[in-house]
């Protein structure tokens, strides 16, 4: 019985392990913990592009503060990133 066969699929594993799940399971956790830290005044971008600063925040939603003082409300998943000035 040889080996090498084995071998190159436990090595074939390690590296997808590596190079696409661990990096994908990190990226997840900043993802939660921006959400967890989004507080009122803090300018973000949502997924789909709008900029806005946030006005009130709950548990599922954000209301927004865009161009003259209008107010939109997303879910708090939406958000994509917080603009650092």
């Amino acid at each position: 019985m040889e080996l090498a066969p084995l071998l190159s699929i436990v090595l074939m594993i390690v590296v997808f392990y590596f190079f696409l799940i661990r990096p994908q399971q990190k990226r997840q956790k900043q993802v939660r913990e921006m959400h967890s830290s989004l507080q009122r005044g803090d300018k973000i971008v949502t997924i789909g592009g709008l900029h806005g600063t946030i006005d009130a925040i709950d548990e599922d939603t954000v209301i927004l503060l865009v161009n003259d003082n209008r107010k939109l409300t997303f879910d708090r998943a939406s958000v994509r990133d917080i603009v650092r000035d």
